[in-house]
């Protein structure tokens, strides 16, 4: 065992693991533009086959899904990211297609996951394609049963 101040012990662990959240989690990847959360979502809308071209699913299975096999953080920040990426007043080209309250620019919030469906918008098949022709690098999920990419092979920024 190493003595050690435990000012100066919390000062450089709390750094170190700012810094990791901050690069890992915080800032969107500048080669697909997504955090891990949207890129999760997205994949996952792809894994289900809710295409442009499909019906909608309630985002209670979406976040669901989400959580069980790759982001297990939360449903209230899974489903508010995957709000955002449906909300036109929030992106510039909505990757999500919402069916449902989505929310307002004026604040007003979205209706409950249990009220509200979703599928991939148009634009985001374009952030998927040909990922099945090993185009990125996948890693393992948080407990090792399945594997995600690192980045989706976007074809825009």
């Amino acid at each position: 065992m190493i003595r050690r101040d435990i000012e100066e012990e919390m000062r450089s662990s709390f750094l170190a693991y700012s810094m990791s959240v901050i690069t890992s989690r915080a800032l969107p990847d500048v080669r697909d533009g997504l955090k891990p959360v949207h890129r999760r979502i997205l994949y996952t809308l792809f894994e289900k086959s809710l295409t442009p071209d499909k019906p909608y699913r309630k985002c209670a299975d979406i976040v669901g899904s989400v959580l069980g096999e790759y982001h297990p953080h939360g449903d209230a920040s899974v489903y508010m990211a995957l709000v955002r990426l449906a909300q036109s007043f929030s992106m510039r080209y909505p990757l999500v297609d919402g069916h449902g309250n989505f929310g307002s620019v004026d604040g007003d919030p979205p209706a409950a996951y249990r009220y509200t469906e979703a599928k991939m918008a148009k634009m985001s098949v374009n952030m998927l394609t040909d990922i099945q022709k090993e185009t990125v690098d996948f890693q393992s999920n948080y407990d090792d049963r399945l594997k995600e990419p690192t980045v989706l092979p976007a074809r825009f920024p």
